[in-house]
């Protein structure tokens, strides 16, 4: 079940749901949370590798770290990627999961906002985003603006083994935009 406004609000009140900074009223949809695009950015070295080995995971030096000031813009070029971060910090339970999706207005000028578009109950950090802009012209993105919305889902129980107590989670307390962690991807022999 998707949770409403009202059970938002009422699962934020009663501490179910946390949020390092506190939500605006504009922030919370009818079914959903707006969250703001951080000011820190991940973005791939070209040149330095050949290719990408998901085996390997991504070497820390092939990716470039950019910090873009308040009130300036990130250019985002046609056909490239960027890994990026929501401002807030979430705190999930163990019987509600959240469901990551990008703007259609962002959608609509051809940035793709993406995540792995599932964030497991007891999830505790920002979410990364992967951005990639699909148009054929640059388009120029800024902190602080609404980059994609969250909705949240109650489970039918609580999950026997939350996202912070699974020994395979990478990306638990997560702050910022994360590289790849790959080791999970393969069975452990």
């Amino acid at each position: 079940m998707i949770l409403s406004d009202r059970d938002i609000k009422k699962a934020i009140k009663d501490g179910r749901i946390k949020f390092d900074s506190k939500l605006s009223a504009d922030q919370i949809g009818p079914a959903s949370v707006d969250l703001k695009l951080d000011n820190k950015f991940k973005i791939f070295k070209q040149g330095k590798y050949l290719h990408l080995d998901v085996k390997e995971g991504i070497p820390r030096e092939f990716m470039e770290d950019v910090i873009i000031k308040k009130g300036e813009a990130f250019i985002l070029h046609p056909g490239t990627f960027a890994l990026a971060s929501t401002q807030e910090y979430i705190y999930l339970p163990d019987d509600i999961t959240v469901k990551v999706e990008g703007k259609s207005t962002l959608a609509r000028m051809g940035i793709l906002v993406h995540t792995a578009g599932f964030v497991d109950p007891g999830f505790e950090g920002t979410i990364t985003l992967e951005l990639s802009n699909q148009a054929n012209l640059p388009i120029a993105i800024y902190p602080d603006m609404y980059i994609c919305q969250i909705d949240f889902h109650t489970m039918s129980s609580p999950s026997e083994v939350p996202y912070n107590k699974r020994k395979k989670s990478l990306y638990s307390k997560s702050i910022g935009p994360k590289n790849a962690e790959t080791k999970n991807l393969f069975e452990k022999k």
